[in-house]
């Protein structure tokens, strides 16, 4: 097994060694995805009930809510390619517990509440860490092609993970469908054993002893120190308060506005999904402009007016909502590749864990407010107000951010423009200790 070294420097061959990580990630959450839409199905099959349905939802958002910042200050304490082997392996034991329930019959409700809380448990160490490596192991010019990259899997991974788990539905036992999750996920922990990752170089201050709470209290004034981040992270709370009800109440929008059924929703979600997968493939290509956060604008910008257009559409021109959502998965990718690009070249990489799962958290936090309101607020006025507001907020964000110097400069900062956090700082190269 080759070690882990200390340092953001890449190798002169970058490619095979990420890439090969990469695979392995890409088809455990393929596994993932079908065994997350089969279980879903399940609960919808077994009880009906909007209410299990939407308290899986918010079992899913806890941990990202309530641990996220703690995760990502101990992704940036630990050795990054430990805790994703860890936390890999820690879902595919909990997939393999399931295998065992569904085969001996003994599944119940709260065991599904019980492995989505654990699943995300796992995906919020290794989010970051995943994260957090790919700026060490991938030179800074070539972050904003496989972000785009990123987003084409995603969005391929969007339409291919439900096609498959309703198919496999059909075909298998549910113990079978969770196995093949086990399987997949050890496919992602077998090149982690074997590949390298860099290590970052970790600041310390000077006779002070290491404490989570320091390094926790470190990440926030770092992220709040760049005054662009603070802003773009406003402005994503802000529009995901309307944002994350519309298109979680997107059948609602097909059944009772357009008067349509089940597979005009399933074509609405492939054709976002091939929008994704396109604008990924036009970044990975591209590369997008040459500052970068300018792309992230200019893509909130037209998500924002797409949406408001959706929201706007009269009955009968269910086809043209086709059209819109094909390219709001462009426009989606288009923001979200150039933003994790742009903040994975800013950041200091012995702070990107603790930064991201804050970055995180805080958008995740007006997710439940969101939620909260949108049915009565639905029952008073409709639900095409939820498209016709968010559309704004994202439209009123990205053009907004034109506008203001410190969000479309964010992308200068160096580390030593961040606000120190107890100077003097000594700089030591050591292996985050493993957990």
């Amino acid at each position: 097994m080759q070690g882990d070294q200390a340092g953001s420097t890449q190798p002169r061959d970058w490619r095979l060694p990420f890439f090969t990580i990469w695979t392995g990630q890409a088809i455990s959450l393929l596994g993932s995805g079908v065994a997350r839409f089969a279980l879903i199905w399940w609960l919808t099959e077994e009880t009906g009930s909007a209410t299990v349905l939407a308290t899986t939802t918010l079992f899913a958002l806890l941990p990202q809510i309530v641990l996220g910042p703690l995760a990502g200050t101990l992704v940036d304490r630990w050795n990054r390619r430990r805790v994703m082997i860890v936390a890999d392996s820690a879902i595919a034991l909990v997939s393999l517990w399931l295998v065992w329930l569904f085969w001996s019959d003994s599944i119940q409700i709260w065991h599904v509440y019980v492995v989505m809380l654990a699943r995300e448990l796992g995906g919020i160490f290794h989010w970051p860490a995943m994260q957090a490596s790919t700026s060490l192991m991938v030179p800074k010019e070539h972050l904003a092609r496989v972000s785009g990259v990123n987003q084409a899997m995603y969005g391929a991974l969007n339409i291919v993970g439900p096609a498959a788990g309703a198919l496999l539905l059909d075909i298998a036992a549910m113990h079978s469908i969770m196995l093949m999750d086990v399987v997949t996920a050890s496919m992602a922990v077998v090149p982690l054993l074997f590949v390298m990752v860099p290590q970052p170089e970790r600041t310390l201050s000077a006779g002070v002893k290491p404490s989570m709470l320091r390094e926790l209290r470190e990440g926030m004034r770092y992220m709040f120190s760049l005054r662009g981040l603070v802003l773009i992270t406003a402005m994503a709370m802000l529009f995901k308060i309307a944002l994350t009800p519309a298109f979680s109440l997107l059948p609602l929008l097909v059944k009772d506005h357009f008067g349509r059924g089940a597979g005009e929703l399933a074509s609405l979600e492939m054709a976002i999904g091939i929008g994704t997968i396109l604008g990924g493939l036009l970044l990975g290509v591209w590369g997008g402009f040459k500052r970068r956060i300018a792309t992230s604008m200019v893509g909130i910008s037209l998500f924002g007016l797409l949406t408001l257009a959706l929201g706007l559409l009269p009955p009968e021109w269910f086809p043209a909502a086709l059209g819109i959502m094909l390219v709001l998965g462009v426009s989606g990718a288009l923001t979200d590749g150039p933003l994790f690009a742009v903040l994975q070249g800013t950041i200091a990489p012995e702070l990107q864990g603790r930064v991201f799962m804050l970055f995180g958290s805080l958008i995740s936090l007006t997710s439940p407010v969101g939620l909260l309101i949108a049915g009565p607020v639905t029952d008073m006025v409709g639900i095409q107000v939820w498209y016709v507001t968010a559309g704004a907020l994202c439209l009123f964000a990205g053009v907004s951010a034109f506008f203001t110097p410190s969000v479309m400069n964010v992308e200068e900062h160096r580390v030593a423009e961040a606000a120190p956090v107890e100077p003097p700082l000594a700089s030591v190269q050591t292996e985050p200790a493993g957990r």
